[in-house]
């Protein structure tokens, strides 16, 4: 019988890559297969994320569930950038932990794993050209780091000490990967890295090519068989006129930028260390519709930012109204250990905060509901790769819309032009027509 492995992923996409990475190692140098069942697993583990609040409070309650839960001599694991950030801190709070594993550690599971409580939290360990074992959530899109680590110093982002500096993955491996993953099925491949597009910055040895990441998505454009290629996040700064190009021009990127604004405000920008002013933010928007006017764009938006003023917050909402994103992701400002802005002083009342996000969000739903009423009747391509309880199944559209139809497996994996029938926020209805 082989041994069963149970394990939570929280935060973002990078997450969800390691993850897959700990599956493939366990799996094929420890005989585990995976489970959806707590009390049968022989190892549990959590990928834990520390970009938003309370991370660590929630970290310590889930493992005491964990503990509670789980059979006669199973192990438990912690994985990810609170690993990274509180490490051996974790055994001396829950002494039944059996050992953890930093976000820059991935490579290190099966090591860890007959250490009982072993720590391994190094941010500077170079897992640039690791050949990791192959395993994929989906067999119809591949997600694929090119890069690890983040030499910004955004004043409230805890990233930078989990994950260490910046160091991008070699070109030749990044496209072996994507080529493995088109052979094995994949038409849609979603690269990863903390700031995507300042690919190229710093290789792990001089001997490698320096290429920037319009030419890598040049290379990789070129795989017989990739029909998209996604990535996220690109940082405004980086996004200069050539990458803008390239974007718009070539067929095979989805036409789905996500722009992280944080704020509208250039004094809160300039407060934040994000290295870019509102008018450049909203120039690359500008020239990103101009060359590309089917475009959909998301954002991050953070309000309430110490030293956030009333002023400084309408000229959020003025960025809001004026670029109308496609979707945000919004959160009230809260301070994260390790970082500059924890100390920060001009505190905003939690009261005006919660005042702040609810406006925002409020105009947000109104702008995508203006948007909404306008899809009804139009047709996309929609890649679809999941298959729903209900009867149905869905994909998502080139500018990431997604979509869902009446259909069965035998649509998995494959394209079809859909006909939009039913407006909704977050999920539309169509027929195929083609």
């Amino acid at each position: 019988m082989s041994k069963k492995l149970f394990i939570e992923t929280l935060g973002c996409a990078m997450n969800s890559r390691d993850s897959e990475h700990i599956i493939a190692a366990l799996k094929e140098k420890e005989g585990y297969e995976t489970t959806s069942n707590l009390k049968e697993a022989d190892l549990i583990l959590i990928n834990t994320c520390s970009v938003r609040e309370k991370p660590v409070a929630k970290l310590f309650s889930e493992l005491g569930v964990f503990n509670k839960k789980k059979k006669e001599g199973a192990k438990i694991g912690v994985c990810g950038c609170t690993a990274s950030h509180l490490g051996d801190e974790i055994i001396k709070r829950a002494p039944y932990v059996n050992f953890v594993l930093g976000a820059r550690n991935v490579s290190k599971i099966t090591e860890v794993l007959h250490k009982n409580k072993a720590v391994e939290v190094d941010i500077n360990y170079d897992e640039s050209e690791f050949a990791f074992d192959d395993f994929r959530t989906s067999p119809y899109k591949a997600y694929i780091n090119i890069s690890i680590g983040c030499d910004k110093q955004c004043t409230f982002c805890i990233v930078p000490k989990t994950r260490g500096d910046e160091i991008s993955i070699p070109d030749a491996l990044i496209i072996q990967e994507a080529q493995r993953a088109v052979d094995n099925g994949a038409k849609e491949i979603f690269l990863l890295g903390q700031n995507v597009n300042n690919y190229g910055r710093r290789f792990s040895s001089s001997e490698h090519e320096k290429v920037n990441f319009t030419e890598l998505l040049r290379r990789l454009s070129k795989i017989e068989g990739l029909k998209r290629i996604r990535f996220t996040s690109p940082h405004p700064f980086h996004m200069d006129d050539e990458f803008i190009k390239e974007f718009a021009t070539n067929p095979k990127i989805c036409k789905s930028m996500h722009m992280p604004l944080q704020s509208g405000s250039s004094k809160v920008l300039k407060d934040m260390k994000r290295g870019y002013t509102k008018e450049w933010f909203l120039n690359r928007v500008e020239k990103l519709r101009a060359m590309c006017p089917e475009v959909s764009i998301s954002t991050d938006i953070i309000v309430a930012f110490p030293g956030e003023s009333d002023a400084d917050f309408e000229e959020t909402i003025d960025v809001m109204k004026q670029v109308r994103f496609d979707q945000i992701f919004s959160f009230k400002y809260s301070p994260r250990p390790e970082t500059q802005a924890q100390h920060f002083s001009d505190v905003v009342d939690p009261e005006v905060a919660s005042e702040r996000l609810s406006y925002l969000q409020a105009l947000y739903t109104q702008l995508l509901d203006e948007k909404s009423q306008k899809q009804l009747g139009k047709v996309y391509k929609v890649y679809f790769e999941e298959l729903n309880a209900d009867g149905y199944v869905s994909g998502r559209s080139d500018n990431n819309l997604v979509i869902k139809t009446k259909g069965s497996e035998e649509l998995l994996g494959e394209f079809r032009d859909v006909k939009i029938t039913k407006i909704g926020r977050t999920i539309y209805t169509g027929e195929i027509v083609a």
